[in-house]
């Protein structure tokens, strides 16, 4: 049976970091979502990825995450929009024309890889 290895957690400065991590990994075509879970006054976000063809391993498992100290902001996506005026990120409860919707999916509970 193979064990199953736990992530690599890598702390980002602010969820704008964490939107244009993940707005990046969706312009390469793949499906991404923010994994969010709330403990006490604080609210993380994570980004599961997969370091591919560290050396001789088949990938080295990632956790992008930002930490909300004041307990974060209600809503099911991340809004990115990005242009020649700039860089905005928000938290919203739908979607919005012109912007980069990621969905974010609200944990009950780390699963143990996490941990």
């Amino acid at each position: 049976m193979n064990e199953i290895r736990k992530v690599i957690k890598l702390r980002v400065k602010s969820l704008n970091d964490l939107a244009r991590m993940a707005a990046s990994v969706i312009a390469l075509g793949q499906p991404t979502y923010i994994i969010r879970i709330k403990d006490g006054g604080k609210t993380a976000y994570g980004l599961l990825a997969v370091f591919r063809d560290y050396f001789n391993l088949h990938g080295i498992p990632l956790l992008y995450y930002y930490v909300d100290e004041l307990g974060g902001v209600e809503g099911n996506y991340i809004l990115i929009k990005s242009d020649e005026s700039g860089e905005r990120v928000e938290i919203g409860k739908g979607i919005k024309p012109g912007y980069l919707s990621i969905p974010i999916v609200d944990l009950a509970e780390l699963p143990d890889f996490l941990i």
